[in-house]
């Protein structure tokens, strides 16, 4: 398969060059003179931005979001970021391709990773949140969707067993500050290891991650709710209260109306859970964007989600 991996794309500036990639988004656009069609092209080394400046209405009837595309591209620097202009596309087939070298994955090992998991589980001394998560997490469906899942589609985590990272680096802060702050550290823990277990539901993820319809018009938070009271209810004696309080933690994790929380944090434990689940995602989507600079820049990519760029620190 004739390619260039996104990562190796910087070292070619200037030339021209022709490869199969992944259509993560599409956007077609109004310019001054004509449509264009700006792109993120994706394998599984990374991804960035490319345009069609000719013909784009035309071309972009040929292809969705999802499918490969090989492309004929001019390799640019644009704001210090490597971009394509796409001179010529087209639909690839799938016997053209092998979609796993298309497919973003965790850096970190899915089987390490779970092991971290079950041992949070199994450090829960309520025996009620204990068998609720196990009844969850040992689901072997259930649990390889939630490993093969992103944790969002194009801010923090968004690859493969990215939910899976999300979840255990959310829990792993979550395990250390409860011994600073008088929380109750089985309530804090449980809701950080299903805080966003309605992601598996919100999301579809092969190859392209995008929102399922009930996804879109309900979202994680809810559907997590609801689907953490139908565990609760198959567990005879469920008590009532920490029901109550879980389901808190799920609901105003995003912590603030404006971020789509469904209420605001009015325990201790929901704030500690809002403000660690922001922490890792803040810092792992800021990552992203400092990894995804070519080695000579000064500067990220325009963080749109938090309006600013941010400084590759060389020191």
């Amino acid at each position: 398969m004739e390619h260039i991996n996104v990562s190796d794309l910087k070292e070619h500036l200037g030339q021209e060059v022709t490869g199969f990639y992944l259509v993560a988004e599409k956007d077609l656009r109004d310019g001054k003179n004509d449509q264009f069609l700006r792109l993120r092209l994706q394998d599984r080394t990374g991804s960035l931005n490319a345009y069609v400046w000719k013909d784009a209405k035309k071309l972009a009837d040929g292809f969705s979001e999802g499918d490969v595309i090989k492309v004929k591209a001019l390799v640019n620097n644009y704001k210090e970021q490597t971009q394509l202009n796409v001179t010529q596309l087209r639909f690839a087939d799938h016997s053209e391709y092998n979609i796993e070298e298309f497919v973003v994955t965790s850096k970190k090992s899915p089987e390490l990773l779970a092991e971290q998991l079950f041992g949070f589980v199994d450090s829960l001394e309520n025996s009620f949140l204990k068998l609720l998560a196990h009844n969850i997490f040992d689901d072997k469906d259930l649990f390889t969707r939630f490993a093969d899942a992103p944790a969002a589609k194009s801010w923090h985590h968004n690859y493969m067993h990215g939910l899976l990272e999300h979840t255990v680096s959310v829990a792993t802060i979550c395990d250390f500050v409860s011994v600073m702050y008088p929380v109750n550290r089985d309530l804090l823990l449980c809701g950080a290891l299903l805080h966003d277990f309605g992601k598996i539901f919100e999301y579809s993820s092969k190859p392209a991650i995008d929102f399922t319809e009930i996804g879109r018009l309900v979202g994680h938070l809810s559907l997590c709710d609801q689907f953490i009271c139908e565990q609760a209810r198959r567990i005879p004696g469920f008590p009532e209260p920490v029901l109550l309080n879980l389901r808190h933690l799920i609901l105003a994790h995003h912590g603030e109306y404006e971020n789509a929380s469904v209420r605001l944090p009015q325990t201790l434990e929901a704030l500690v859970l809002h403000l660690c689940d922001n922490l890792d995602a803040q810092s792992v989507g800021v990552a992203q964007l400092l990894a995804a600079a070519p080695d000579n820049a000064v500067w990220s990519e325009y963080d749109k989600l938090n309006n600013r760029y941010y400084h590759l620190t060389k020191i």
